[in-house]
C-alpha cells in the first residue's frame, strides 16, 4: 500500500486513511495541490486578498475561506493534522529585540504560532523567501525557531530550489517542517534535489499571442542604458536567441537558456524568443512554471474573470507545487518509519 494511504498508531493520533491539512495564507493554492498530490485532504483555507480568494475558489470550487487568520475564532476552526502556510515576509526589523510573545502578536508568523499551539497541531510546513535566513543578521529566523521550539516542536529547516524539482524556474525558498515532540523523533529528511535539463516547449503556450513589438520604446531604451550598452545588445541579435528566456529591467538585461528566473508578484518583464519573436510570458505559462497541472492552468484561459497581469502576480506569489509534494511525501515516509518502530511492522 502506498505511503499516502498509511494507517498509523502514534500517541494521540487516531487511526485514519488520510491526514488532513489546513491551508493558511493560501494564495491561489499551489501548496494545496502539492499536499493533495501526496494524498492529504484539505479541510479549509485562509486568505485575505479578495481577488486571490476568488481565483482559489474557481480553481478548487471551495468557498471554505476562514479569512484573516489573525481574527479566526479558534474554537470554530476544525481539527486538522498538518498546518500549511506560505506566510508573508513582513518587516521583522524589531523581532528578537522584544521580550515575550505578546509584543509580536500582530505579525502573521506569530498568529500562526498561536494557532499551532492552541490547536496542538501534530505537523506543520511553512514556506518563505530565502532572505528569511539572513534577515536581521539571522535574528528573525532565530526568534521564529525559538518560539516554535518553546511550544514543543522539533524543526527541520532547509533552502530548496524549484528548478531541482521538475520545473524550469530558479526559485529558492526556505522550508520549515515541524513535528510535535511528544510524537517521537521522526528523523525527517528533506527530499534530495535533482539537476534536470528542461525542454521549454512543455511550458510554452502555443496560443500565446502576447508579442512584444521589437521596436517597443521601453525595451529599446533599456537596451541602451549604461549597463546593457557595454554588452552591445542589438534587437536583431536577440531575436536569434531561439528558446532563450530574457529578463529585462531598467538596470540590465539577463539571458537564461533552458529555464526561467524567479517569478515575481510585481513587475513582469519576462520574455522568451519563439520563431524570431519576443513573446511575453503569460499567466497560463506562469502557472505551469509553478507546477500547477494543466487542467487547472487552463481555467485561466477559459474564464474571462482572469486577466493576464492578475494571474502573473498570483502565480508569482504561489508555492511551487512539486516542492510541496516532495516534502509532504517525505513527511509521510517519516511517519511511516516511526510507526514501524512502534509496532514492528506498518500495520501491526
Amino acid at each position: 500500500m502506498s505511503i499516502i494511504k498509511i494507517v498509523y498508531k502514534l500517541k494521540g493520533v487516531k487511526m485514519k486513511e488520510k491526514l488532513t491539512f489546513f491551508d493558511f495564507c493560501s494564495g491561489i493554492g499551489g501548496g494545496r495541490i502539492g499536499m493533495e498530490s501526496a494524498g492529504l485532504e484539505c479541510i479549509g483555507h485562509s486568505e485575505i486578498d479578495k481577488k486571490t480568494s476568488e481565483t482559489y475558489e474557481k480553481f478548487f470550487k471551495d468557498n471554505r475561506n476562514y479569512g484573516d487568520l489573525t481574527k479566526i475564532d479558534l474554537k470554530k476552526l476544525p481539527d486538522f493534522d498538518v498546518l500549511l502556510a506560505g506566510f508573508p515576509c513582513q518587516t521583522f526589523s524589531i523581532a528578537g529585540k522584544r521580550e515575550g510573545f505578546n509584543d509580536n502578536r500582530g505579525m502573521i508568523i506569530y498568529s500562526l504560532i498561536q494557532i499551532i499551539k492552541e490547536k496542538n497541531i501534530k505537523y506543520f510546513l511553512l514556506e518563505n523567501v530565502k532572505g528569511l535566513i539572513n534577515h536581521n543578521k539571522g535574528q528573525t529566523l532565530k526568534t521564529i525557531k525559538s518560539e516554535l521550539e518553546k511550544i514543543g516542536y522539533n524543526l527541520y529547516i532547509k533552502v530548496l530550489n524549484s528548478i531541482n524539482f521538475g520545473v524550469p524556474q530558479l526559485r529558492e525558498r526556505v522550508y520549515i517542517v515541524g513535528f510535535r515532540k511528544d510524537l517521537d523523533n521522526y528523523n525527517f529528511e528533506f527530499p534530495e534535489e535533482e539537476k534536470t535539463t528542461y525542454t521549454l516547449e512543455k511550458y510554452i503556450d502555443k496560443q500565446n499571442n502576447s508579442e512584444l513589438d521589437k521596436n517597443d520604446e521601453t525595451f529599446n531604451k533599456y537596451l541602451k542604458n549604461k549597463y546593457n550598452s557595454q554588452k552591445n545588445y542589438r534587437v536583431e541579435d536577440i531575436l536569434t536567441w531561439e528558446n532563450s528566456v530574457i529578463d529585462y529591467r531598467q538596470s540590465d538585461l539577463r539571458k537564461y537558456d533552458g529555464f526561467f528566473p524567479t517569478l515575481r508578484t510585481g513587475r513582469h518583464g519576462l520574455l522568451y524568443i519563439k520563431n524570431g519573436k519576443l513573446m511575453k510570458l503569460n499567466g497560463y505559462e506562469a502557472l505551469l512554471l509553478q507546477g500547477f497541472p494543466k487542467n487547472i492552468a487552463e481555467i485561466v484561459k477559459k474564464d474571462n474573470f482572469f486577466t493576464n497581469n492578475k494571474v502573473l502576480s498570483q502565480a508569482g506569489n504561489a508555492m511551487t507545487v512539486n516542492v510541496i509534494t516532495k516534502i509532504t511525501e517525505k513527511l509521510l515516509k517519516s511517519i511511516e518509519n516511526t510507526e514501524k518502530r512502534y509496532n514492528g511492522k506498518l500495520f501491526g
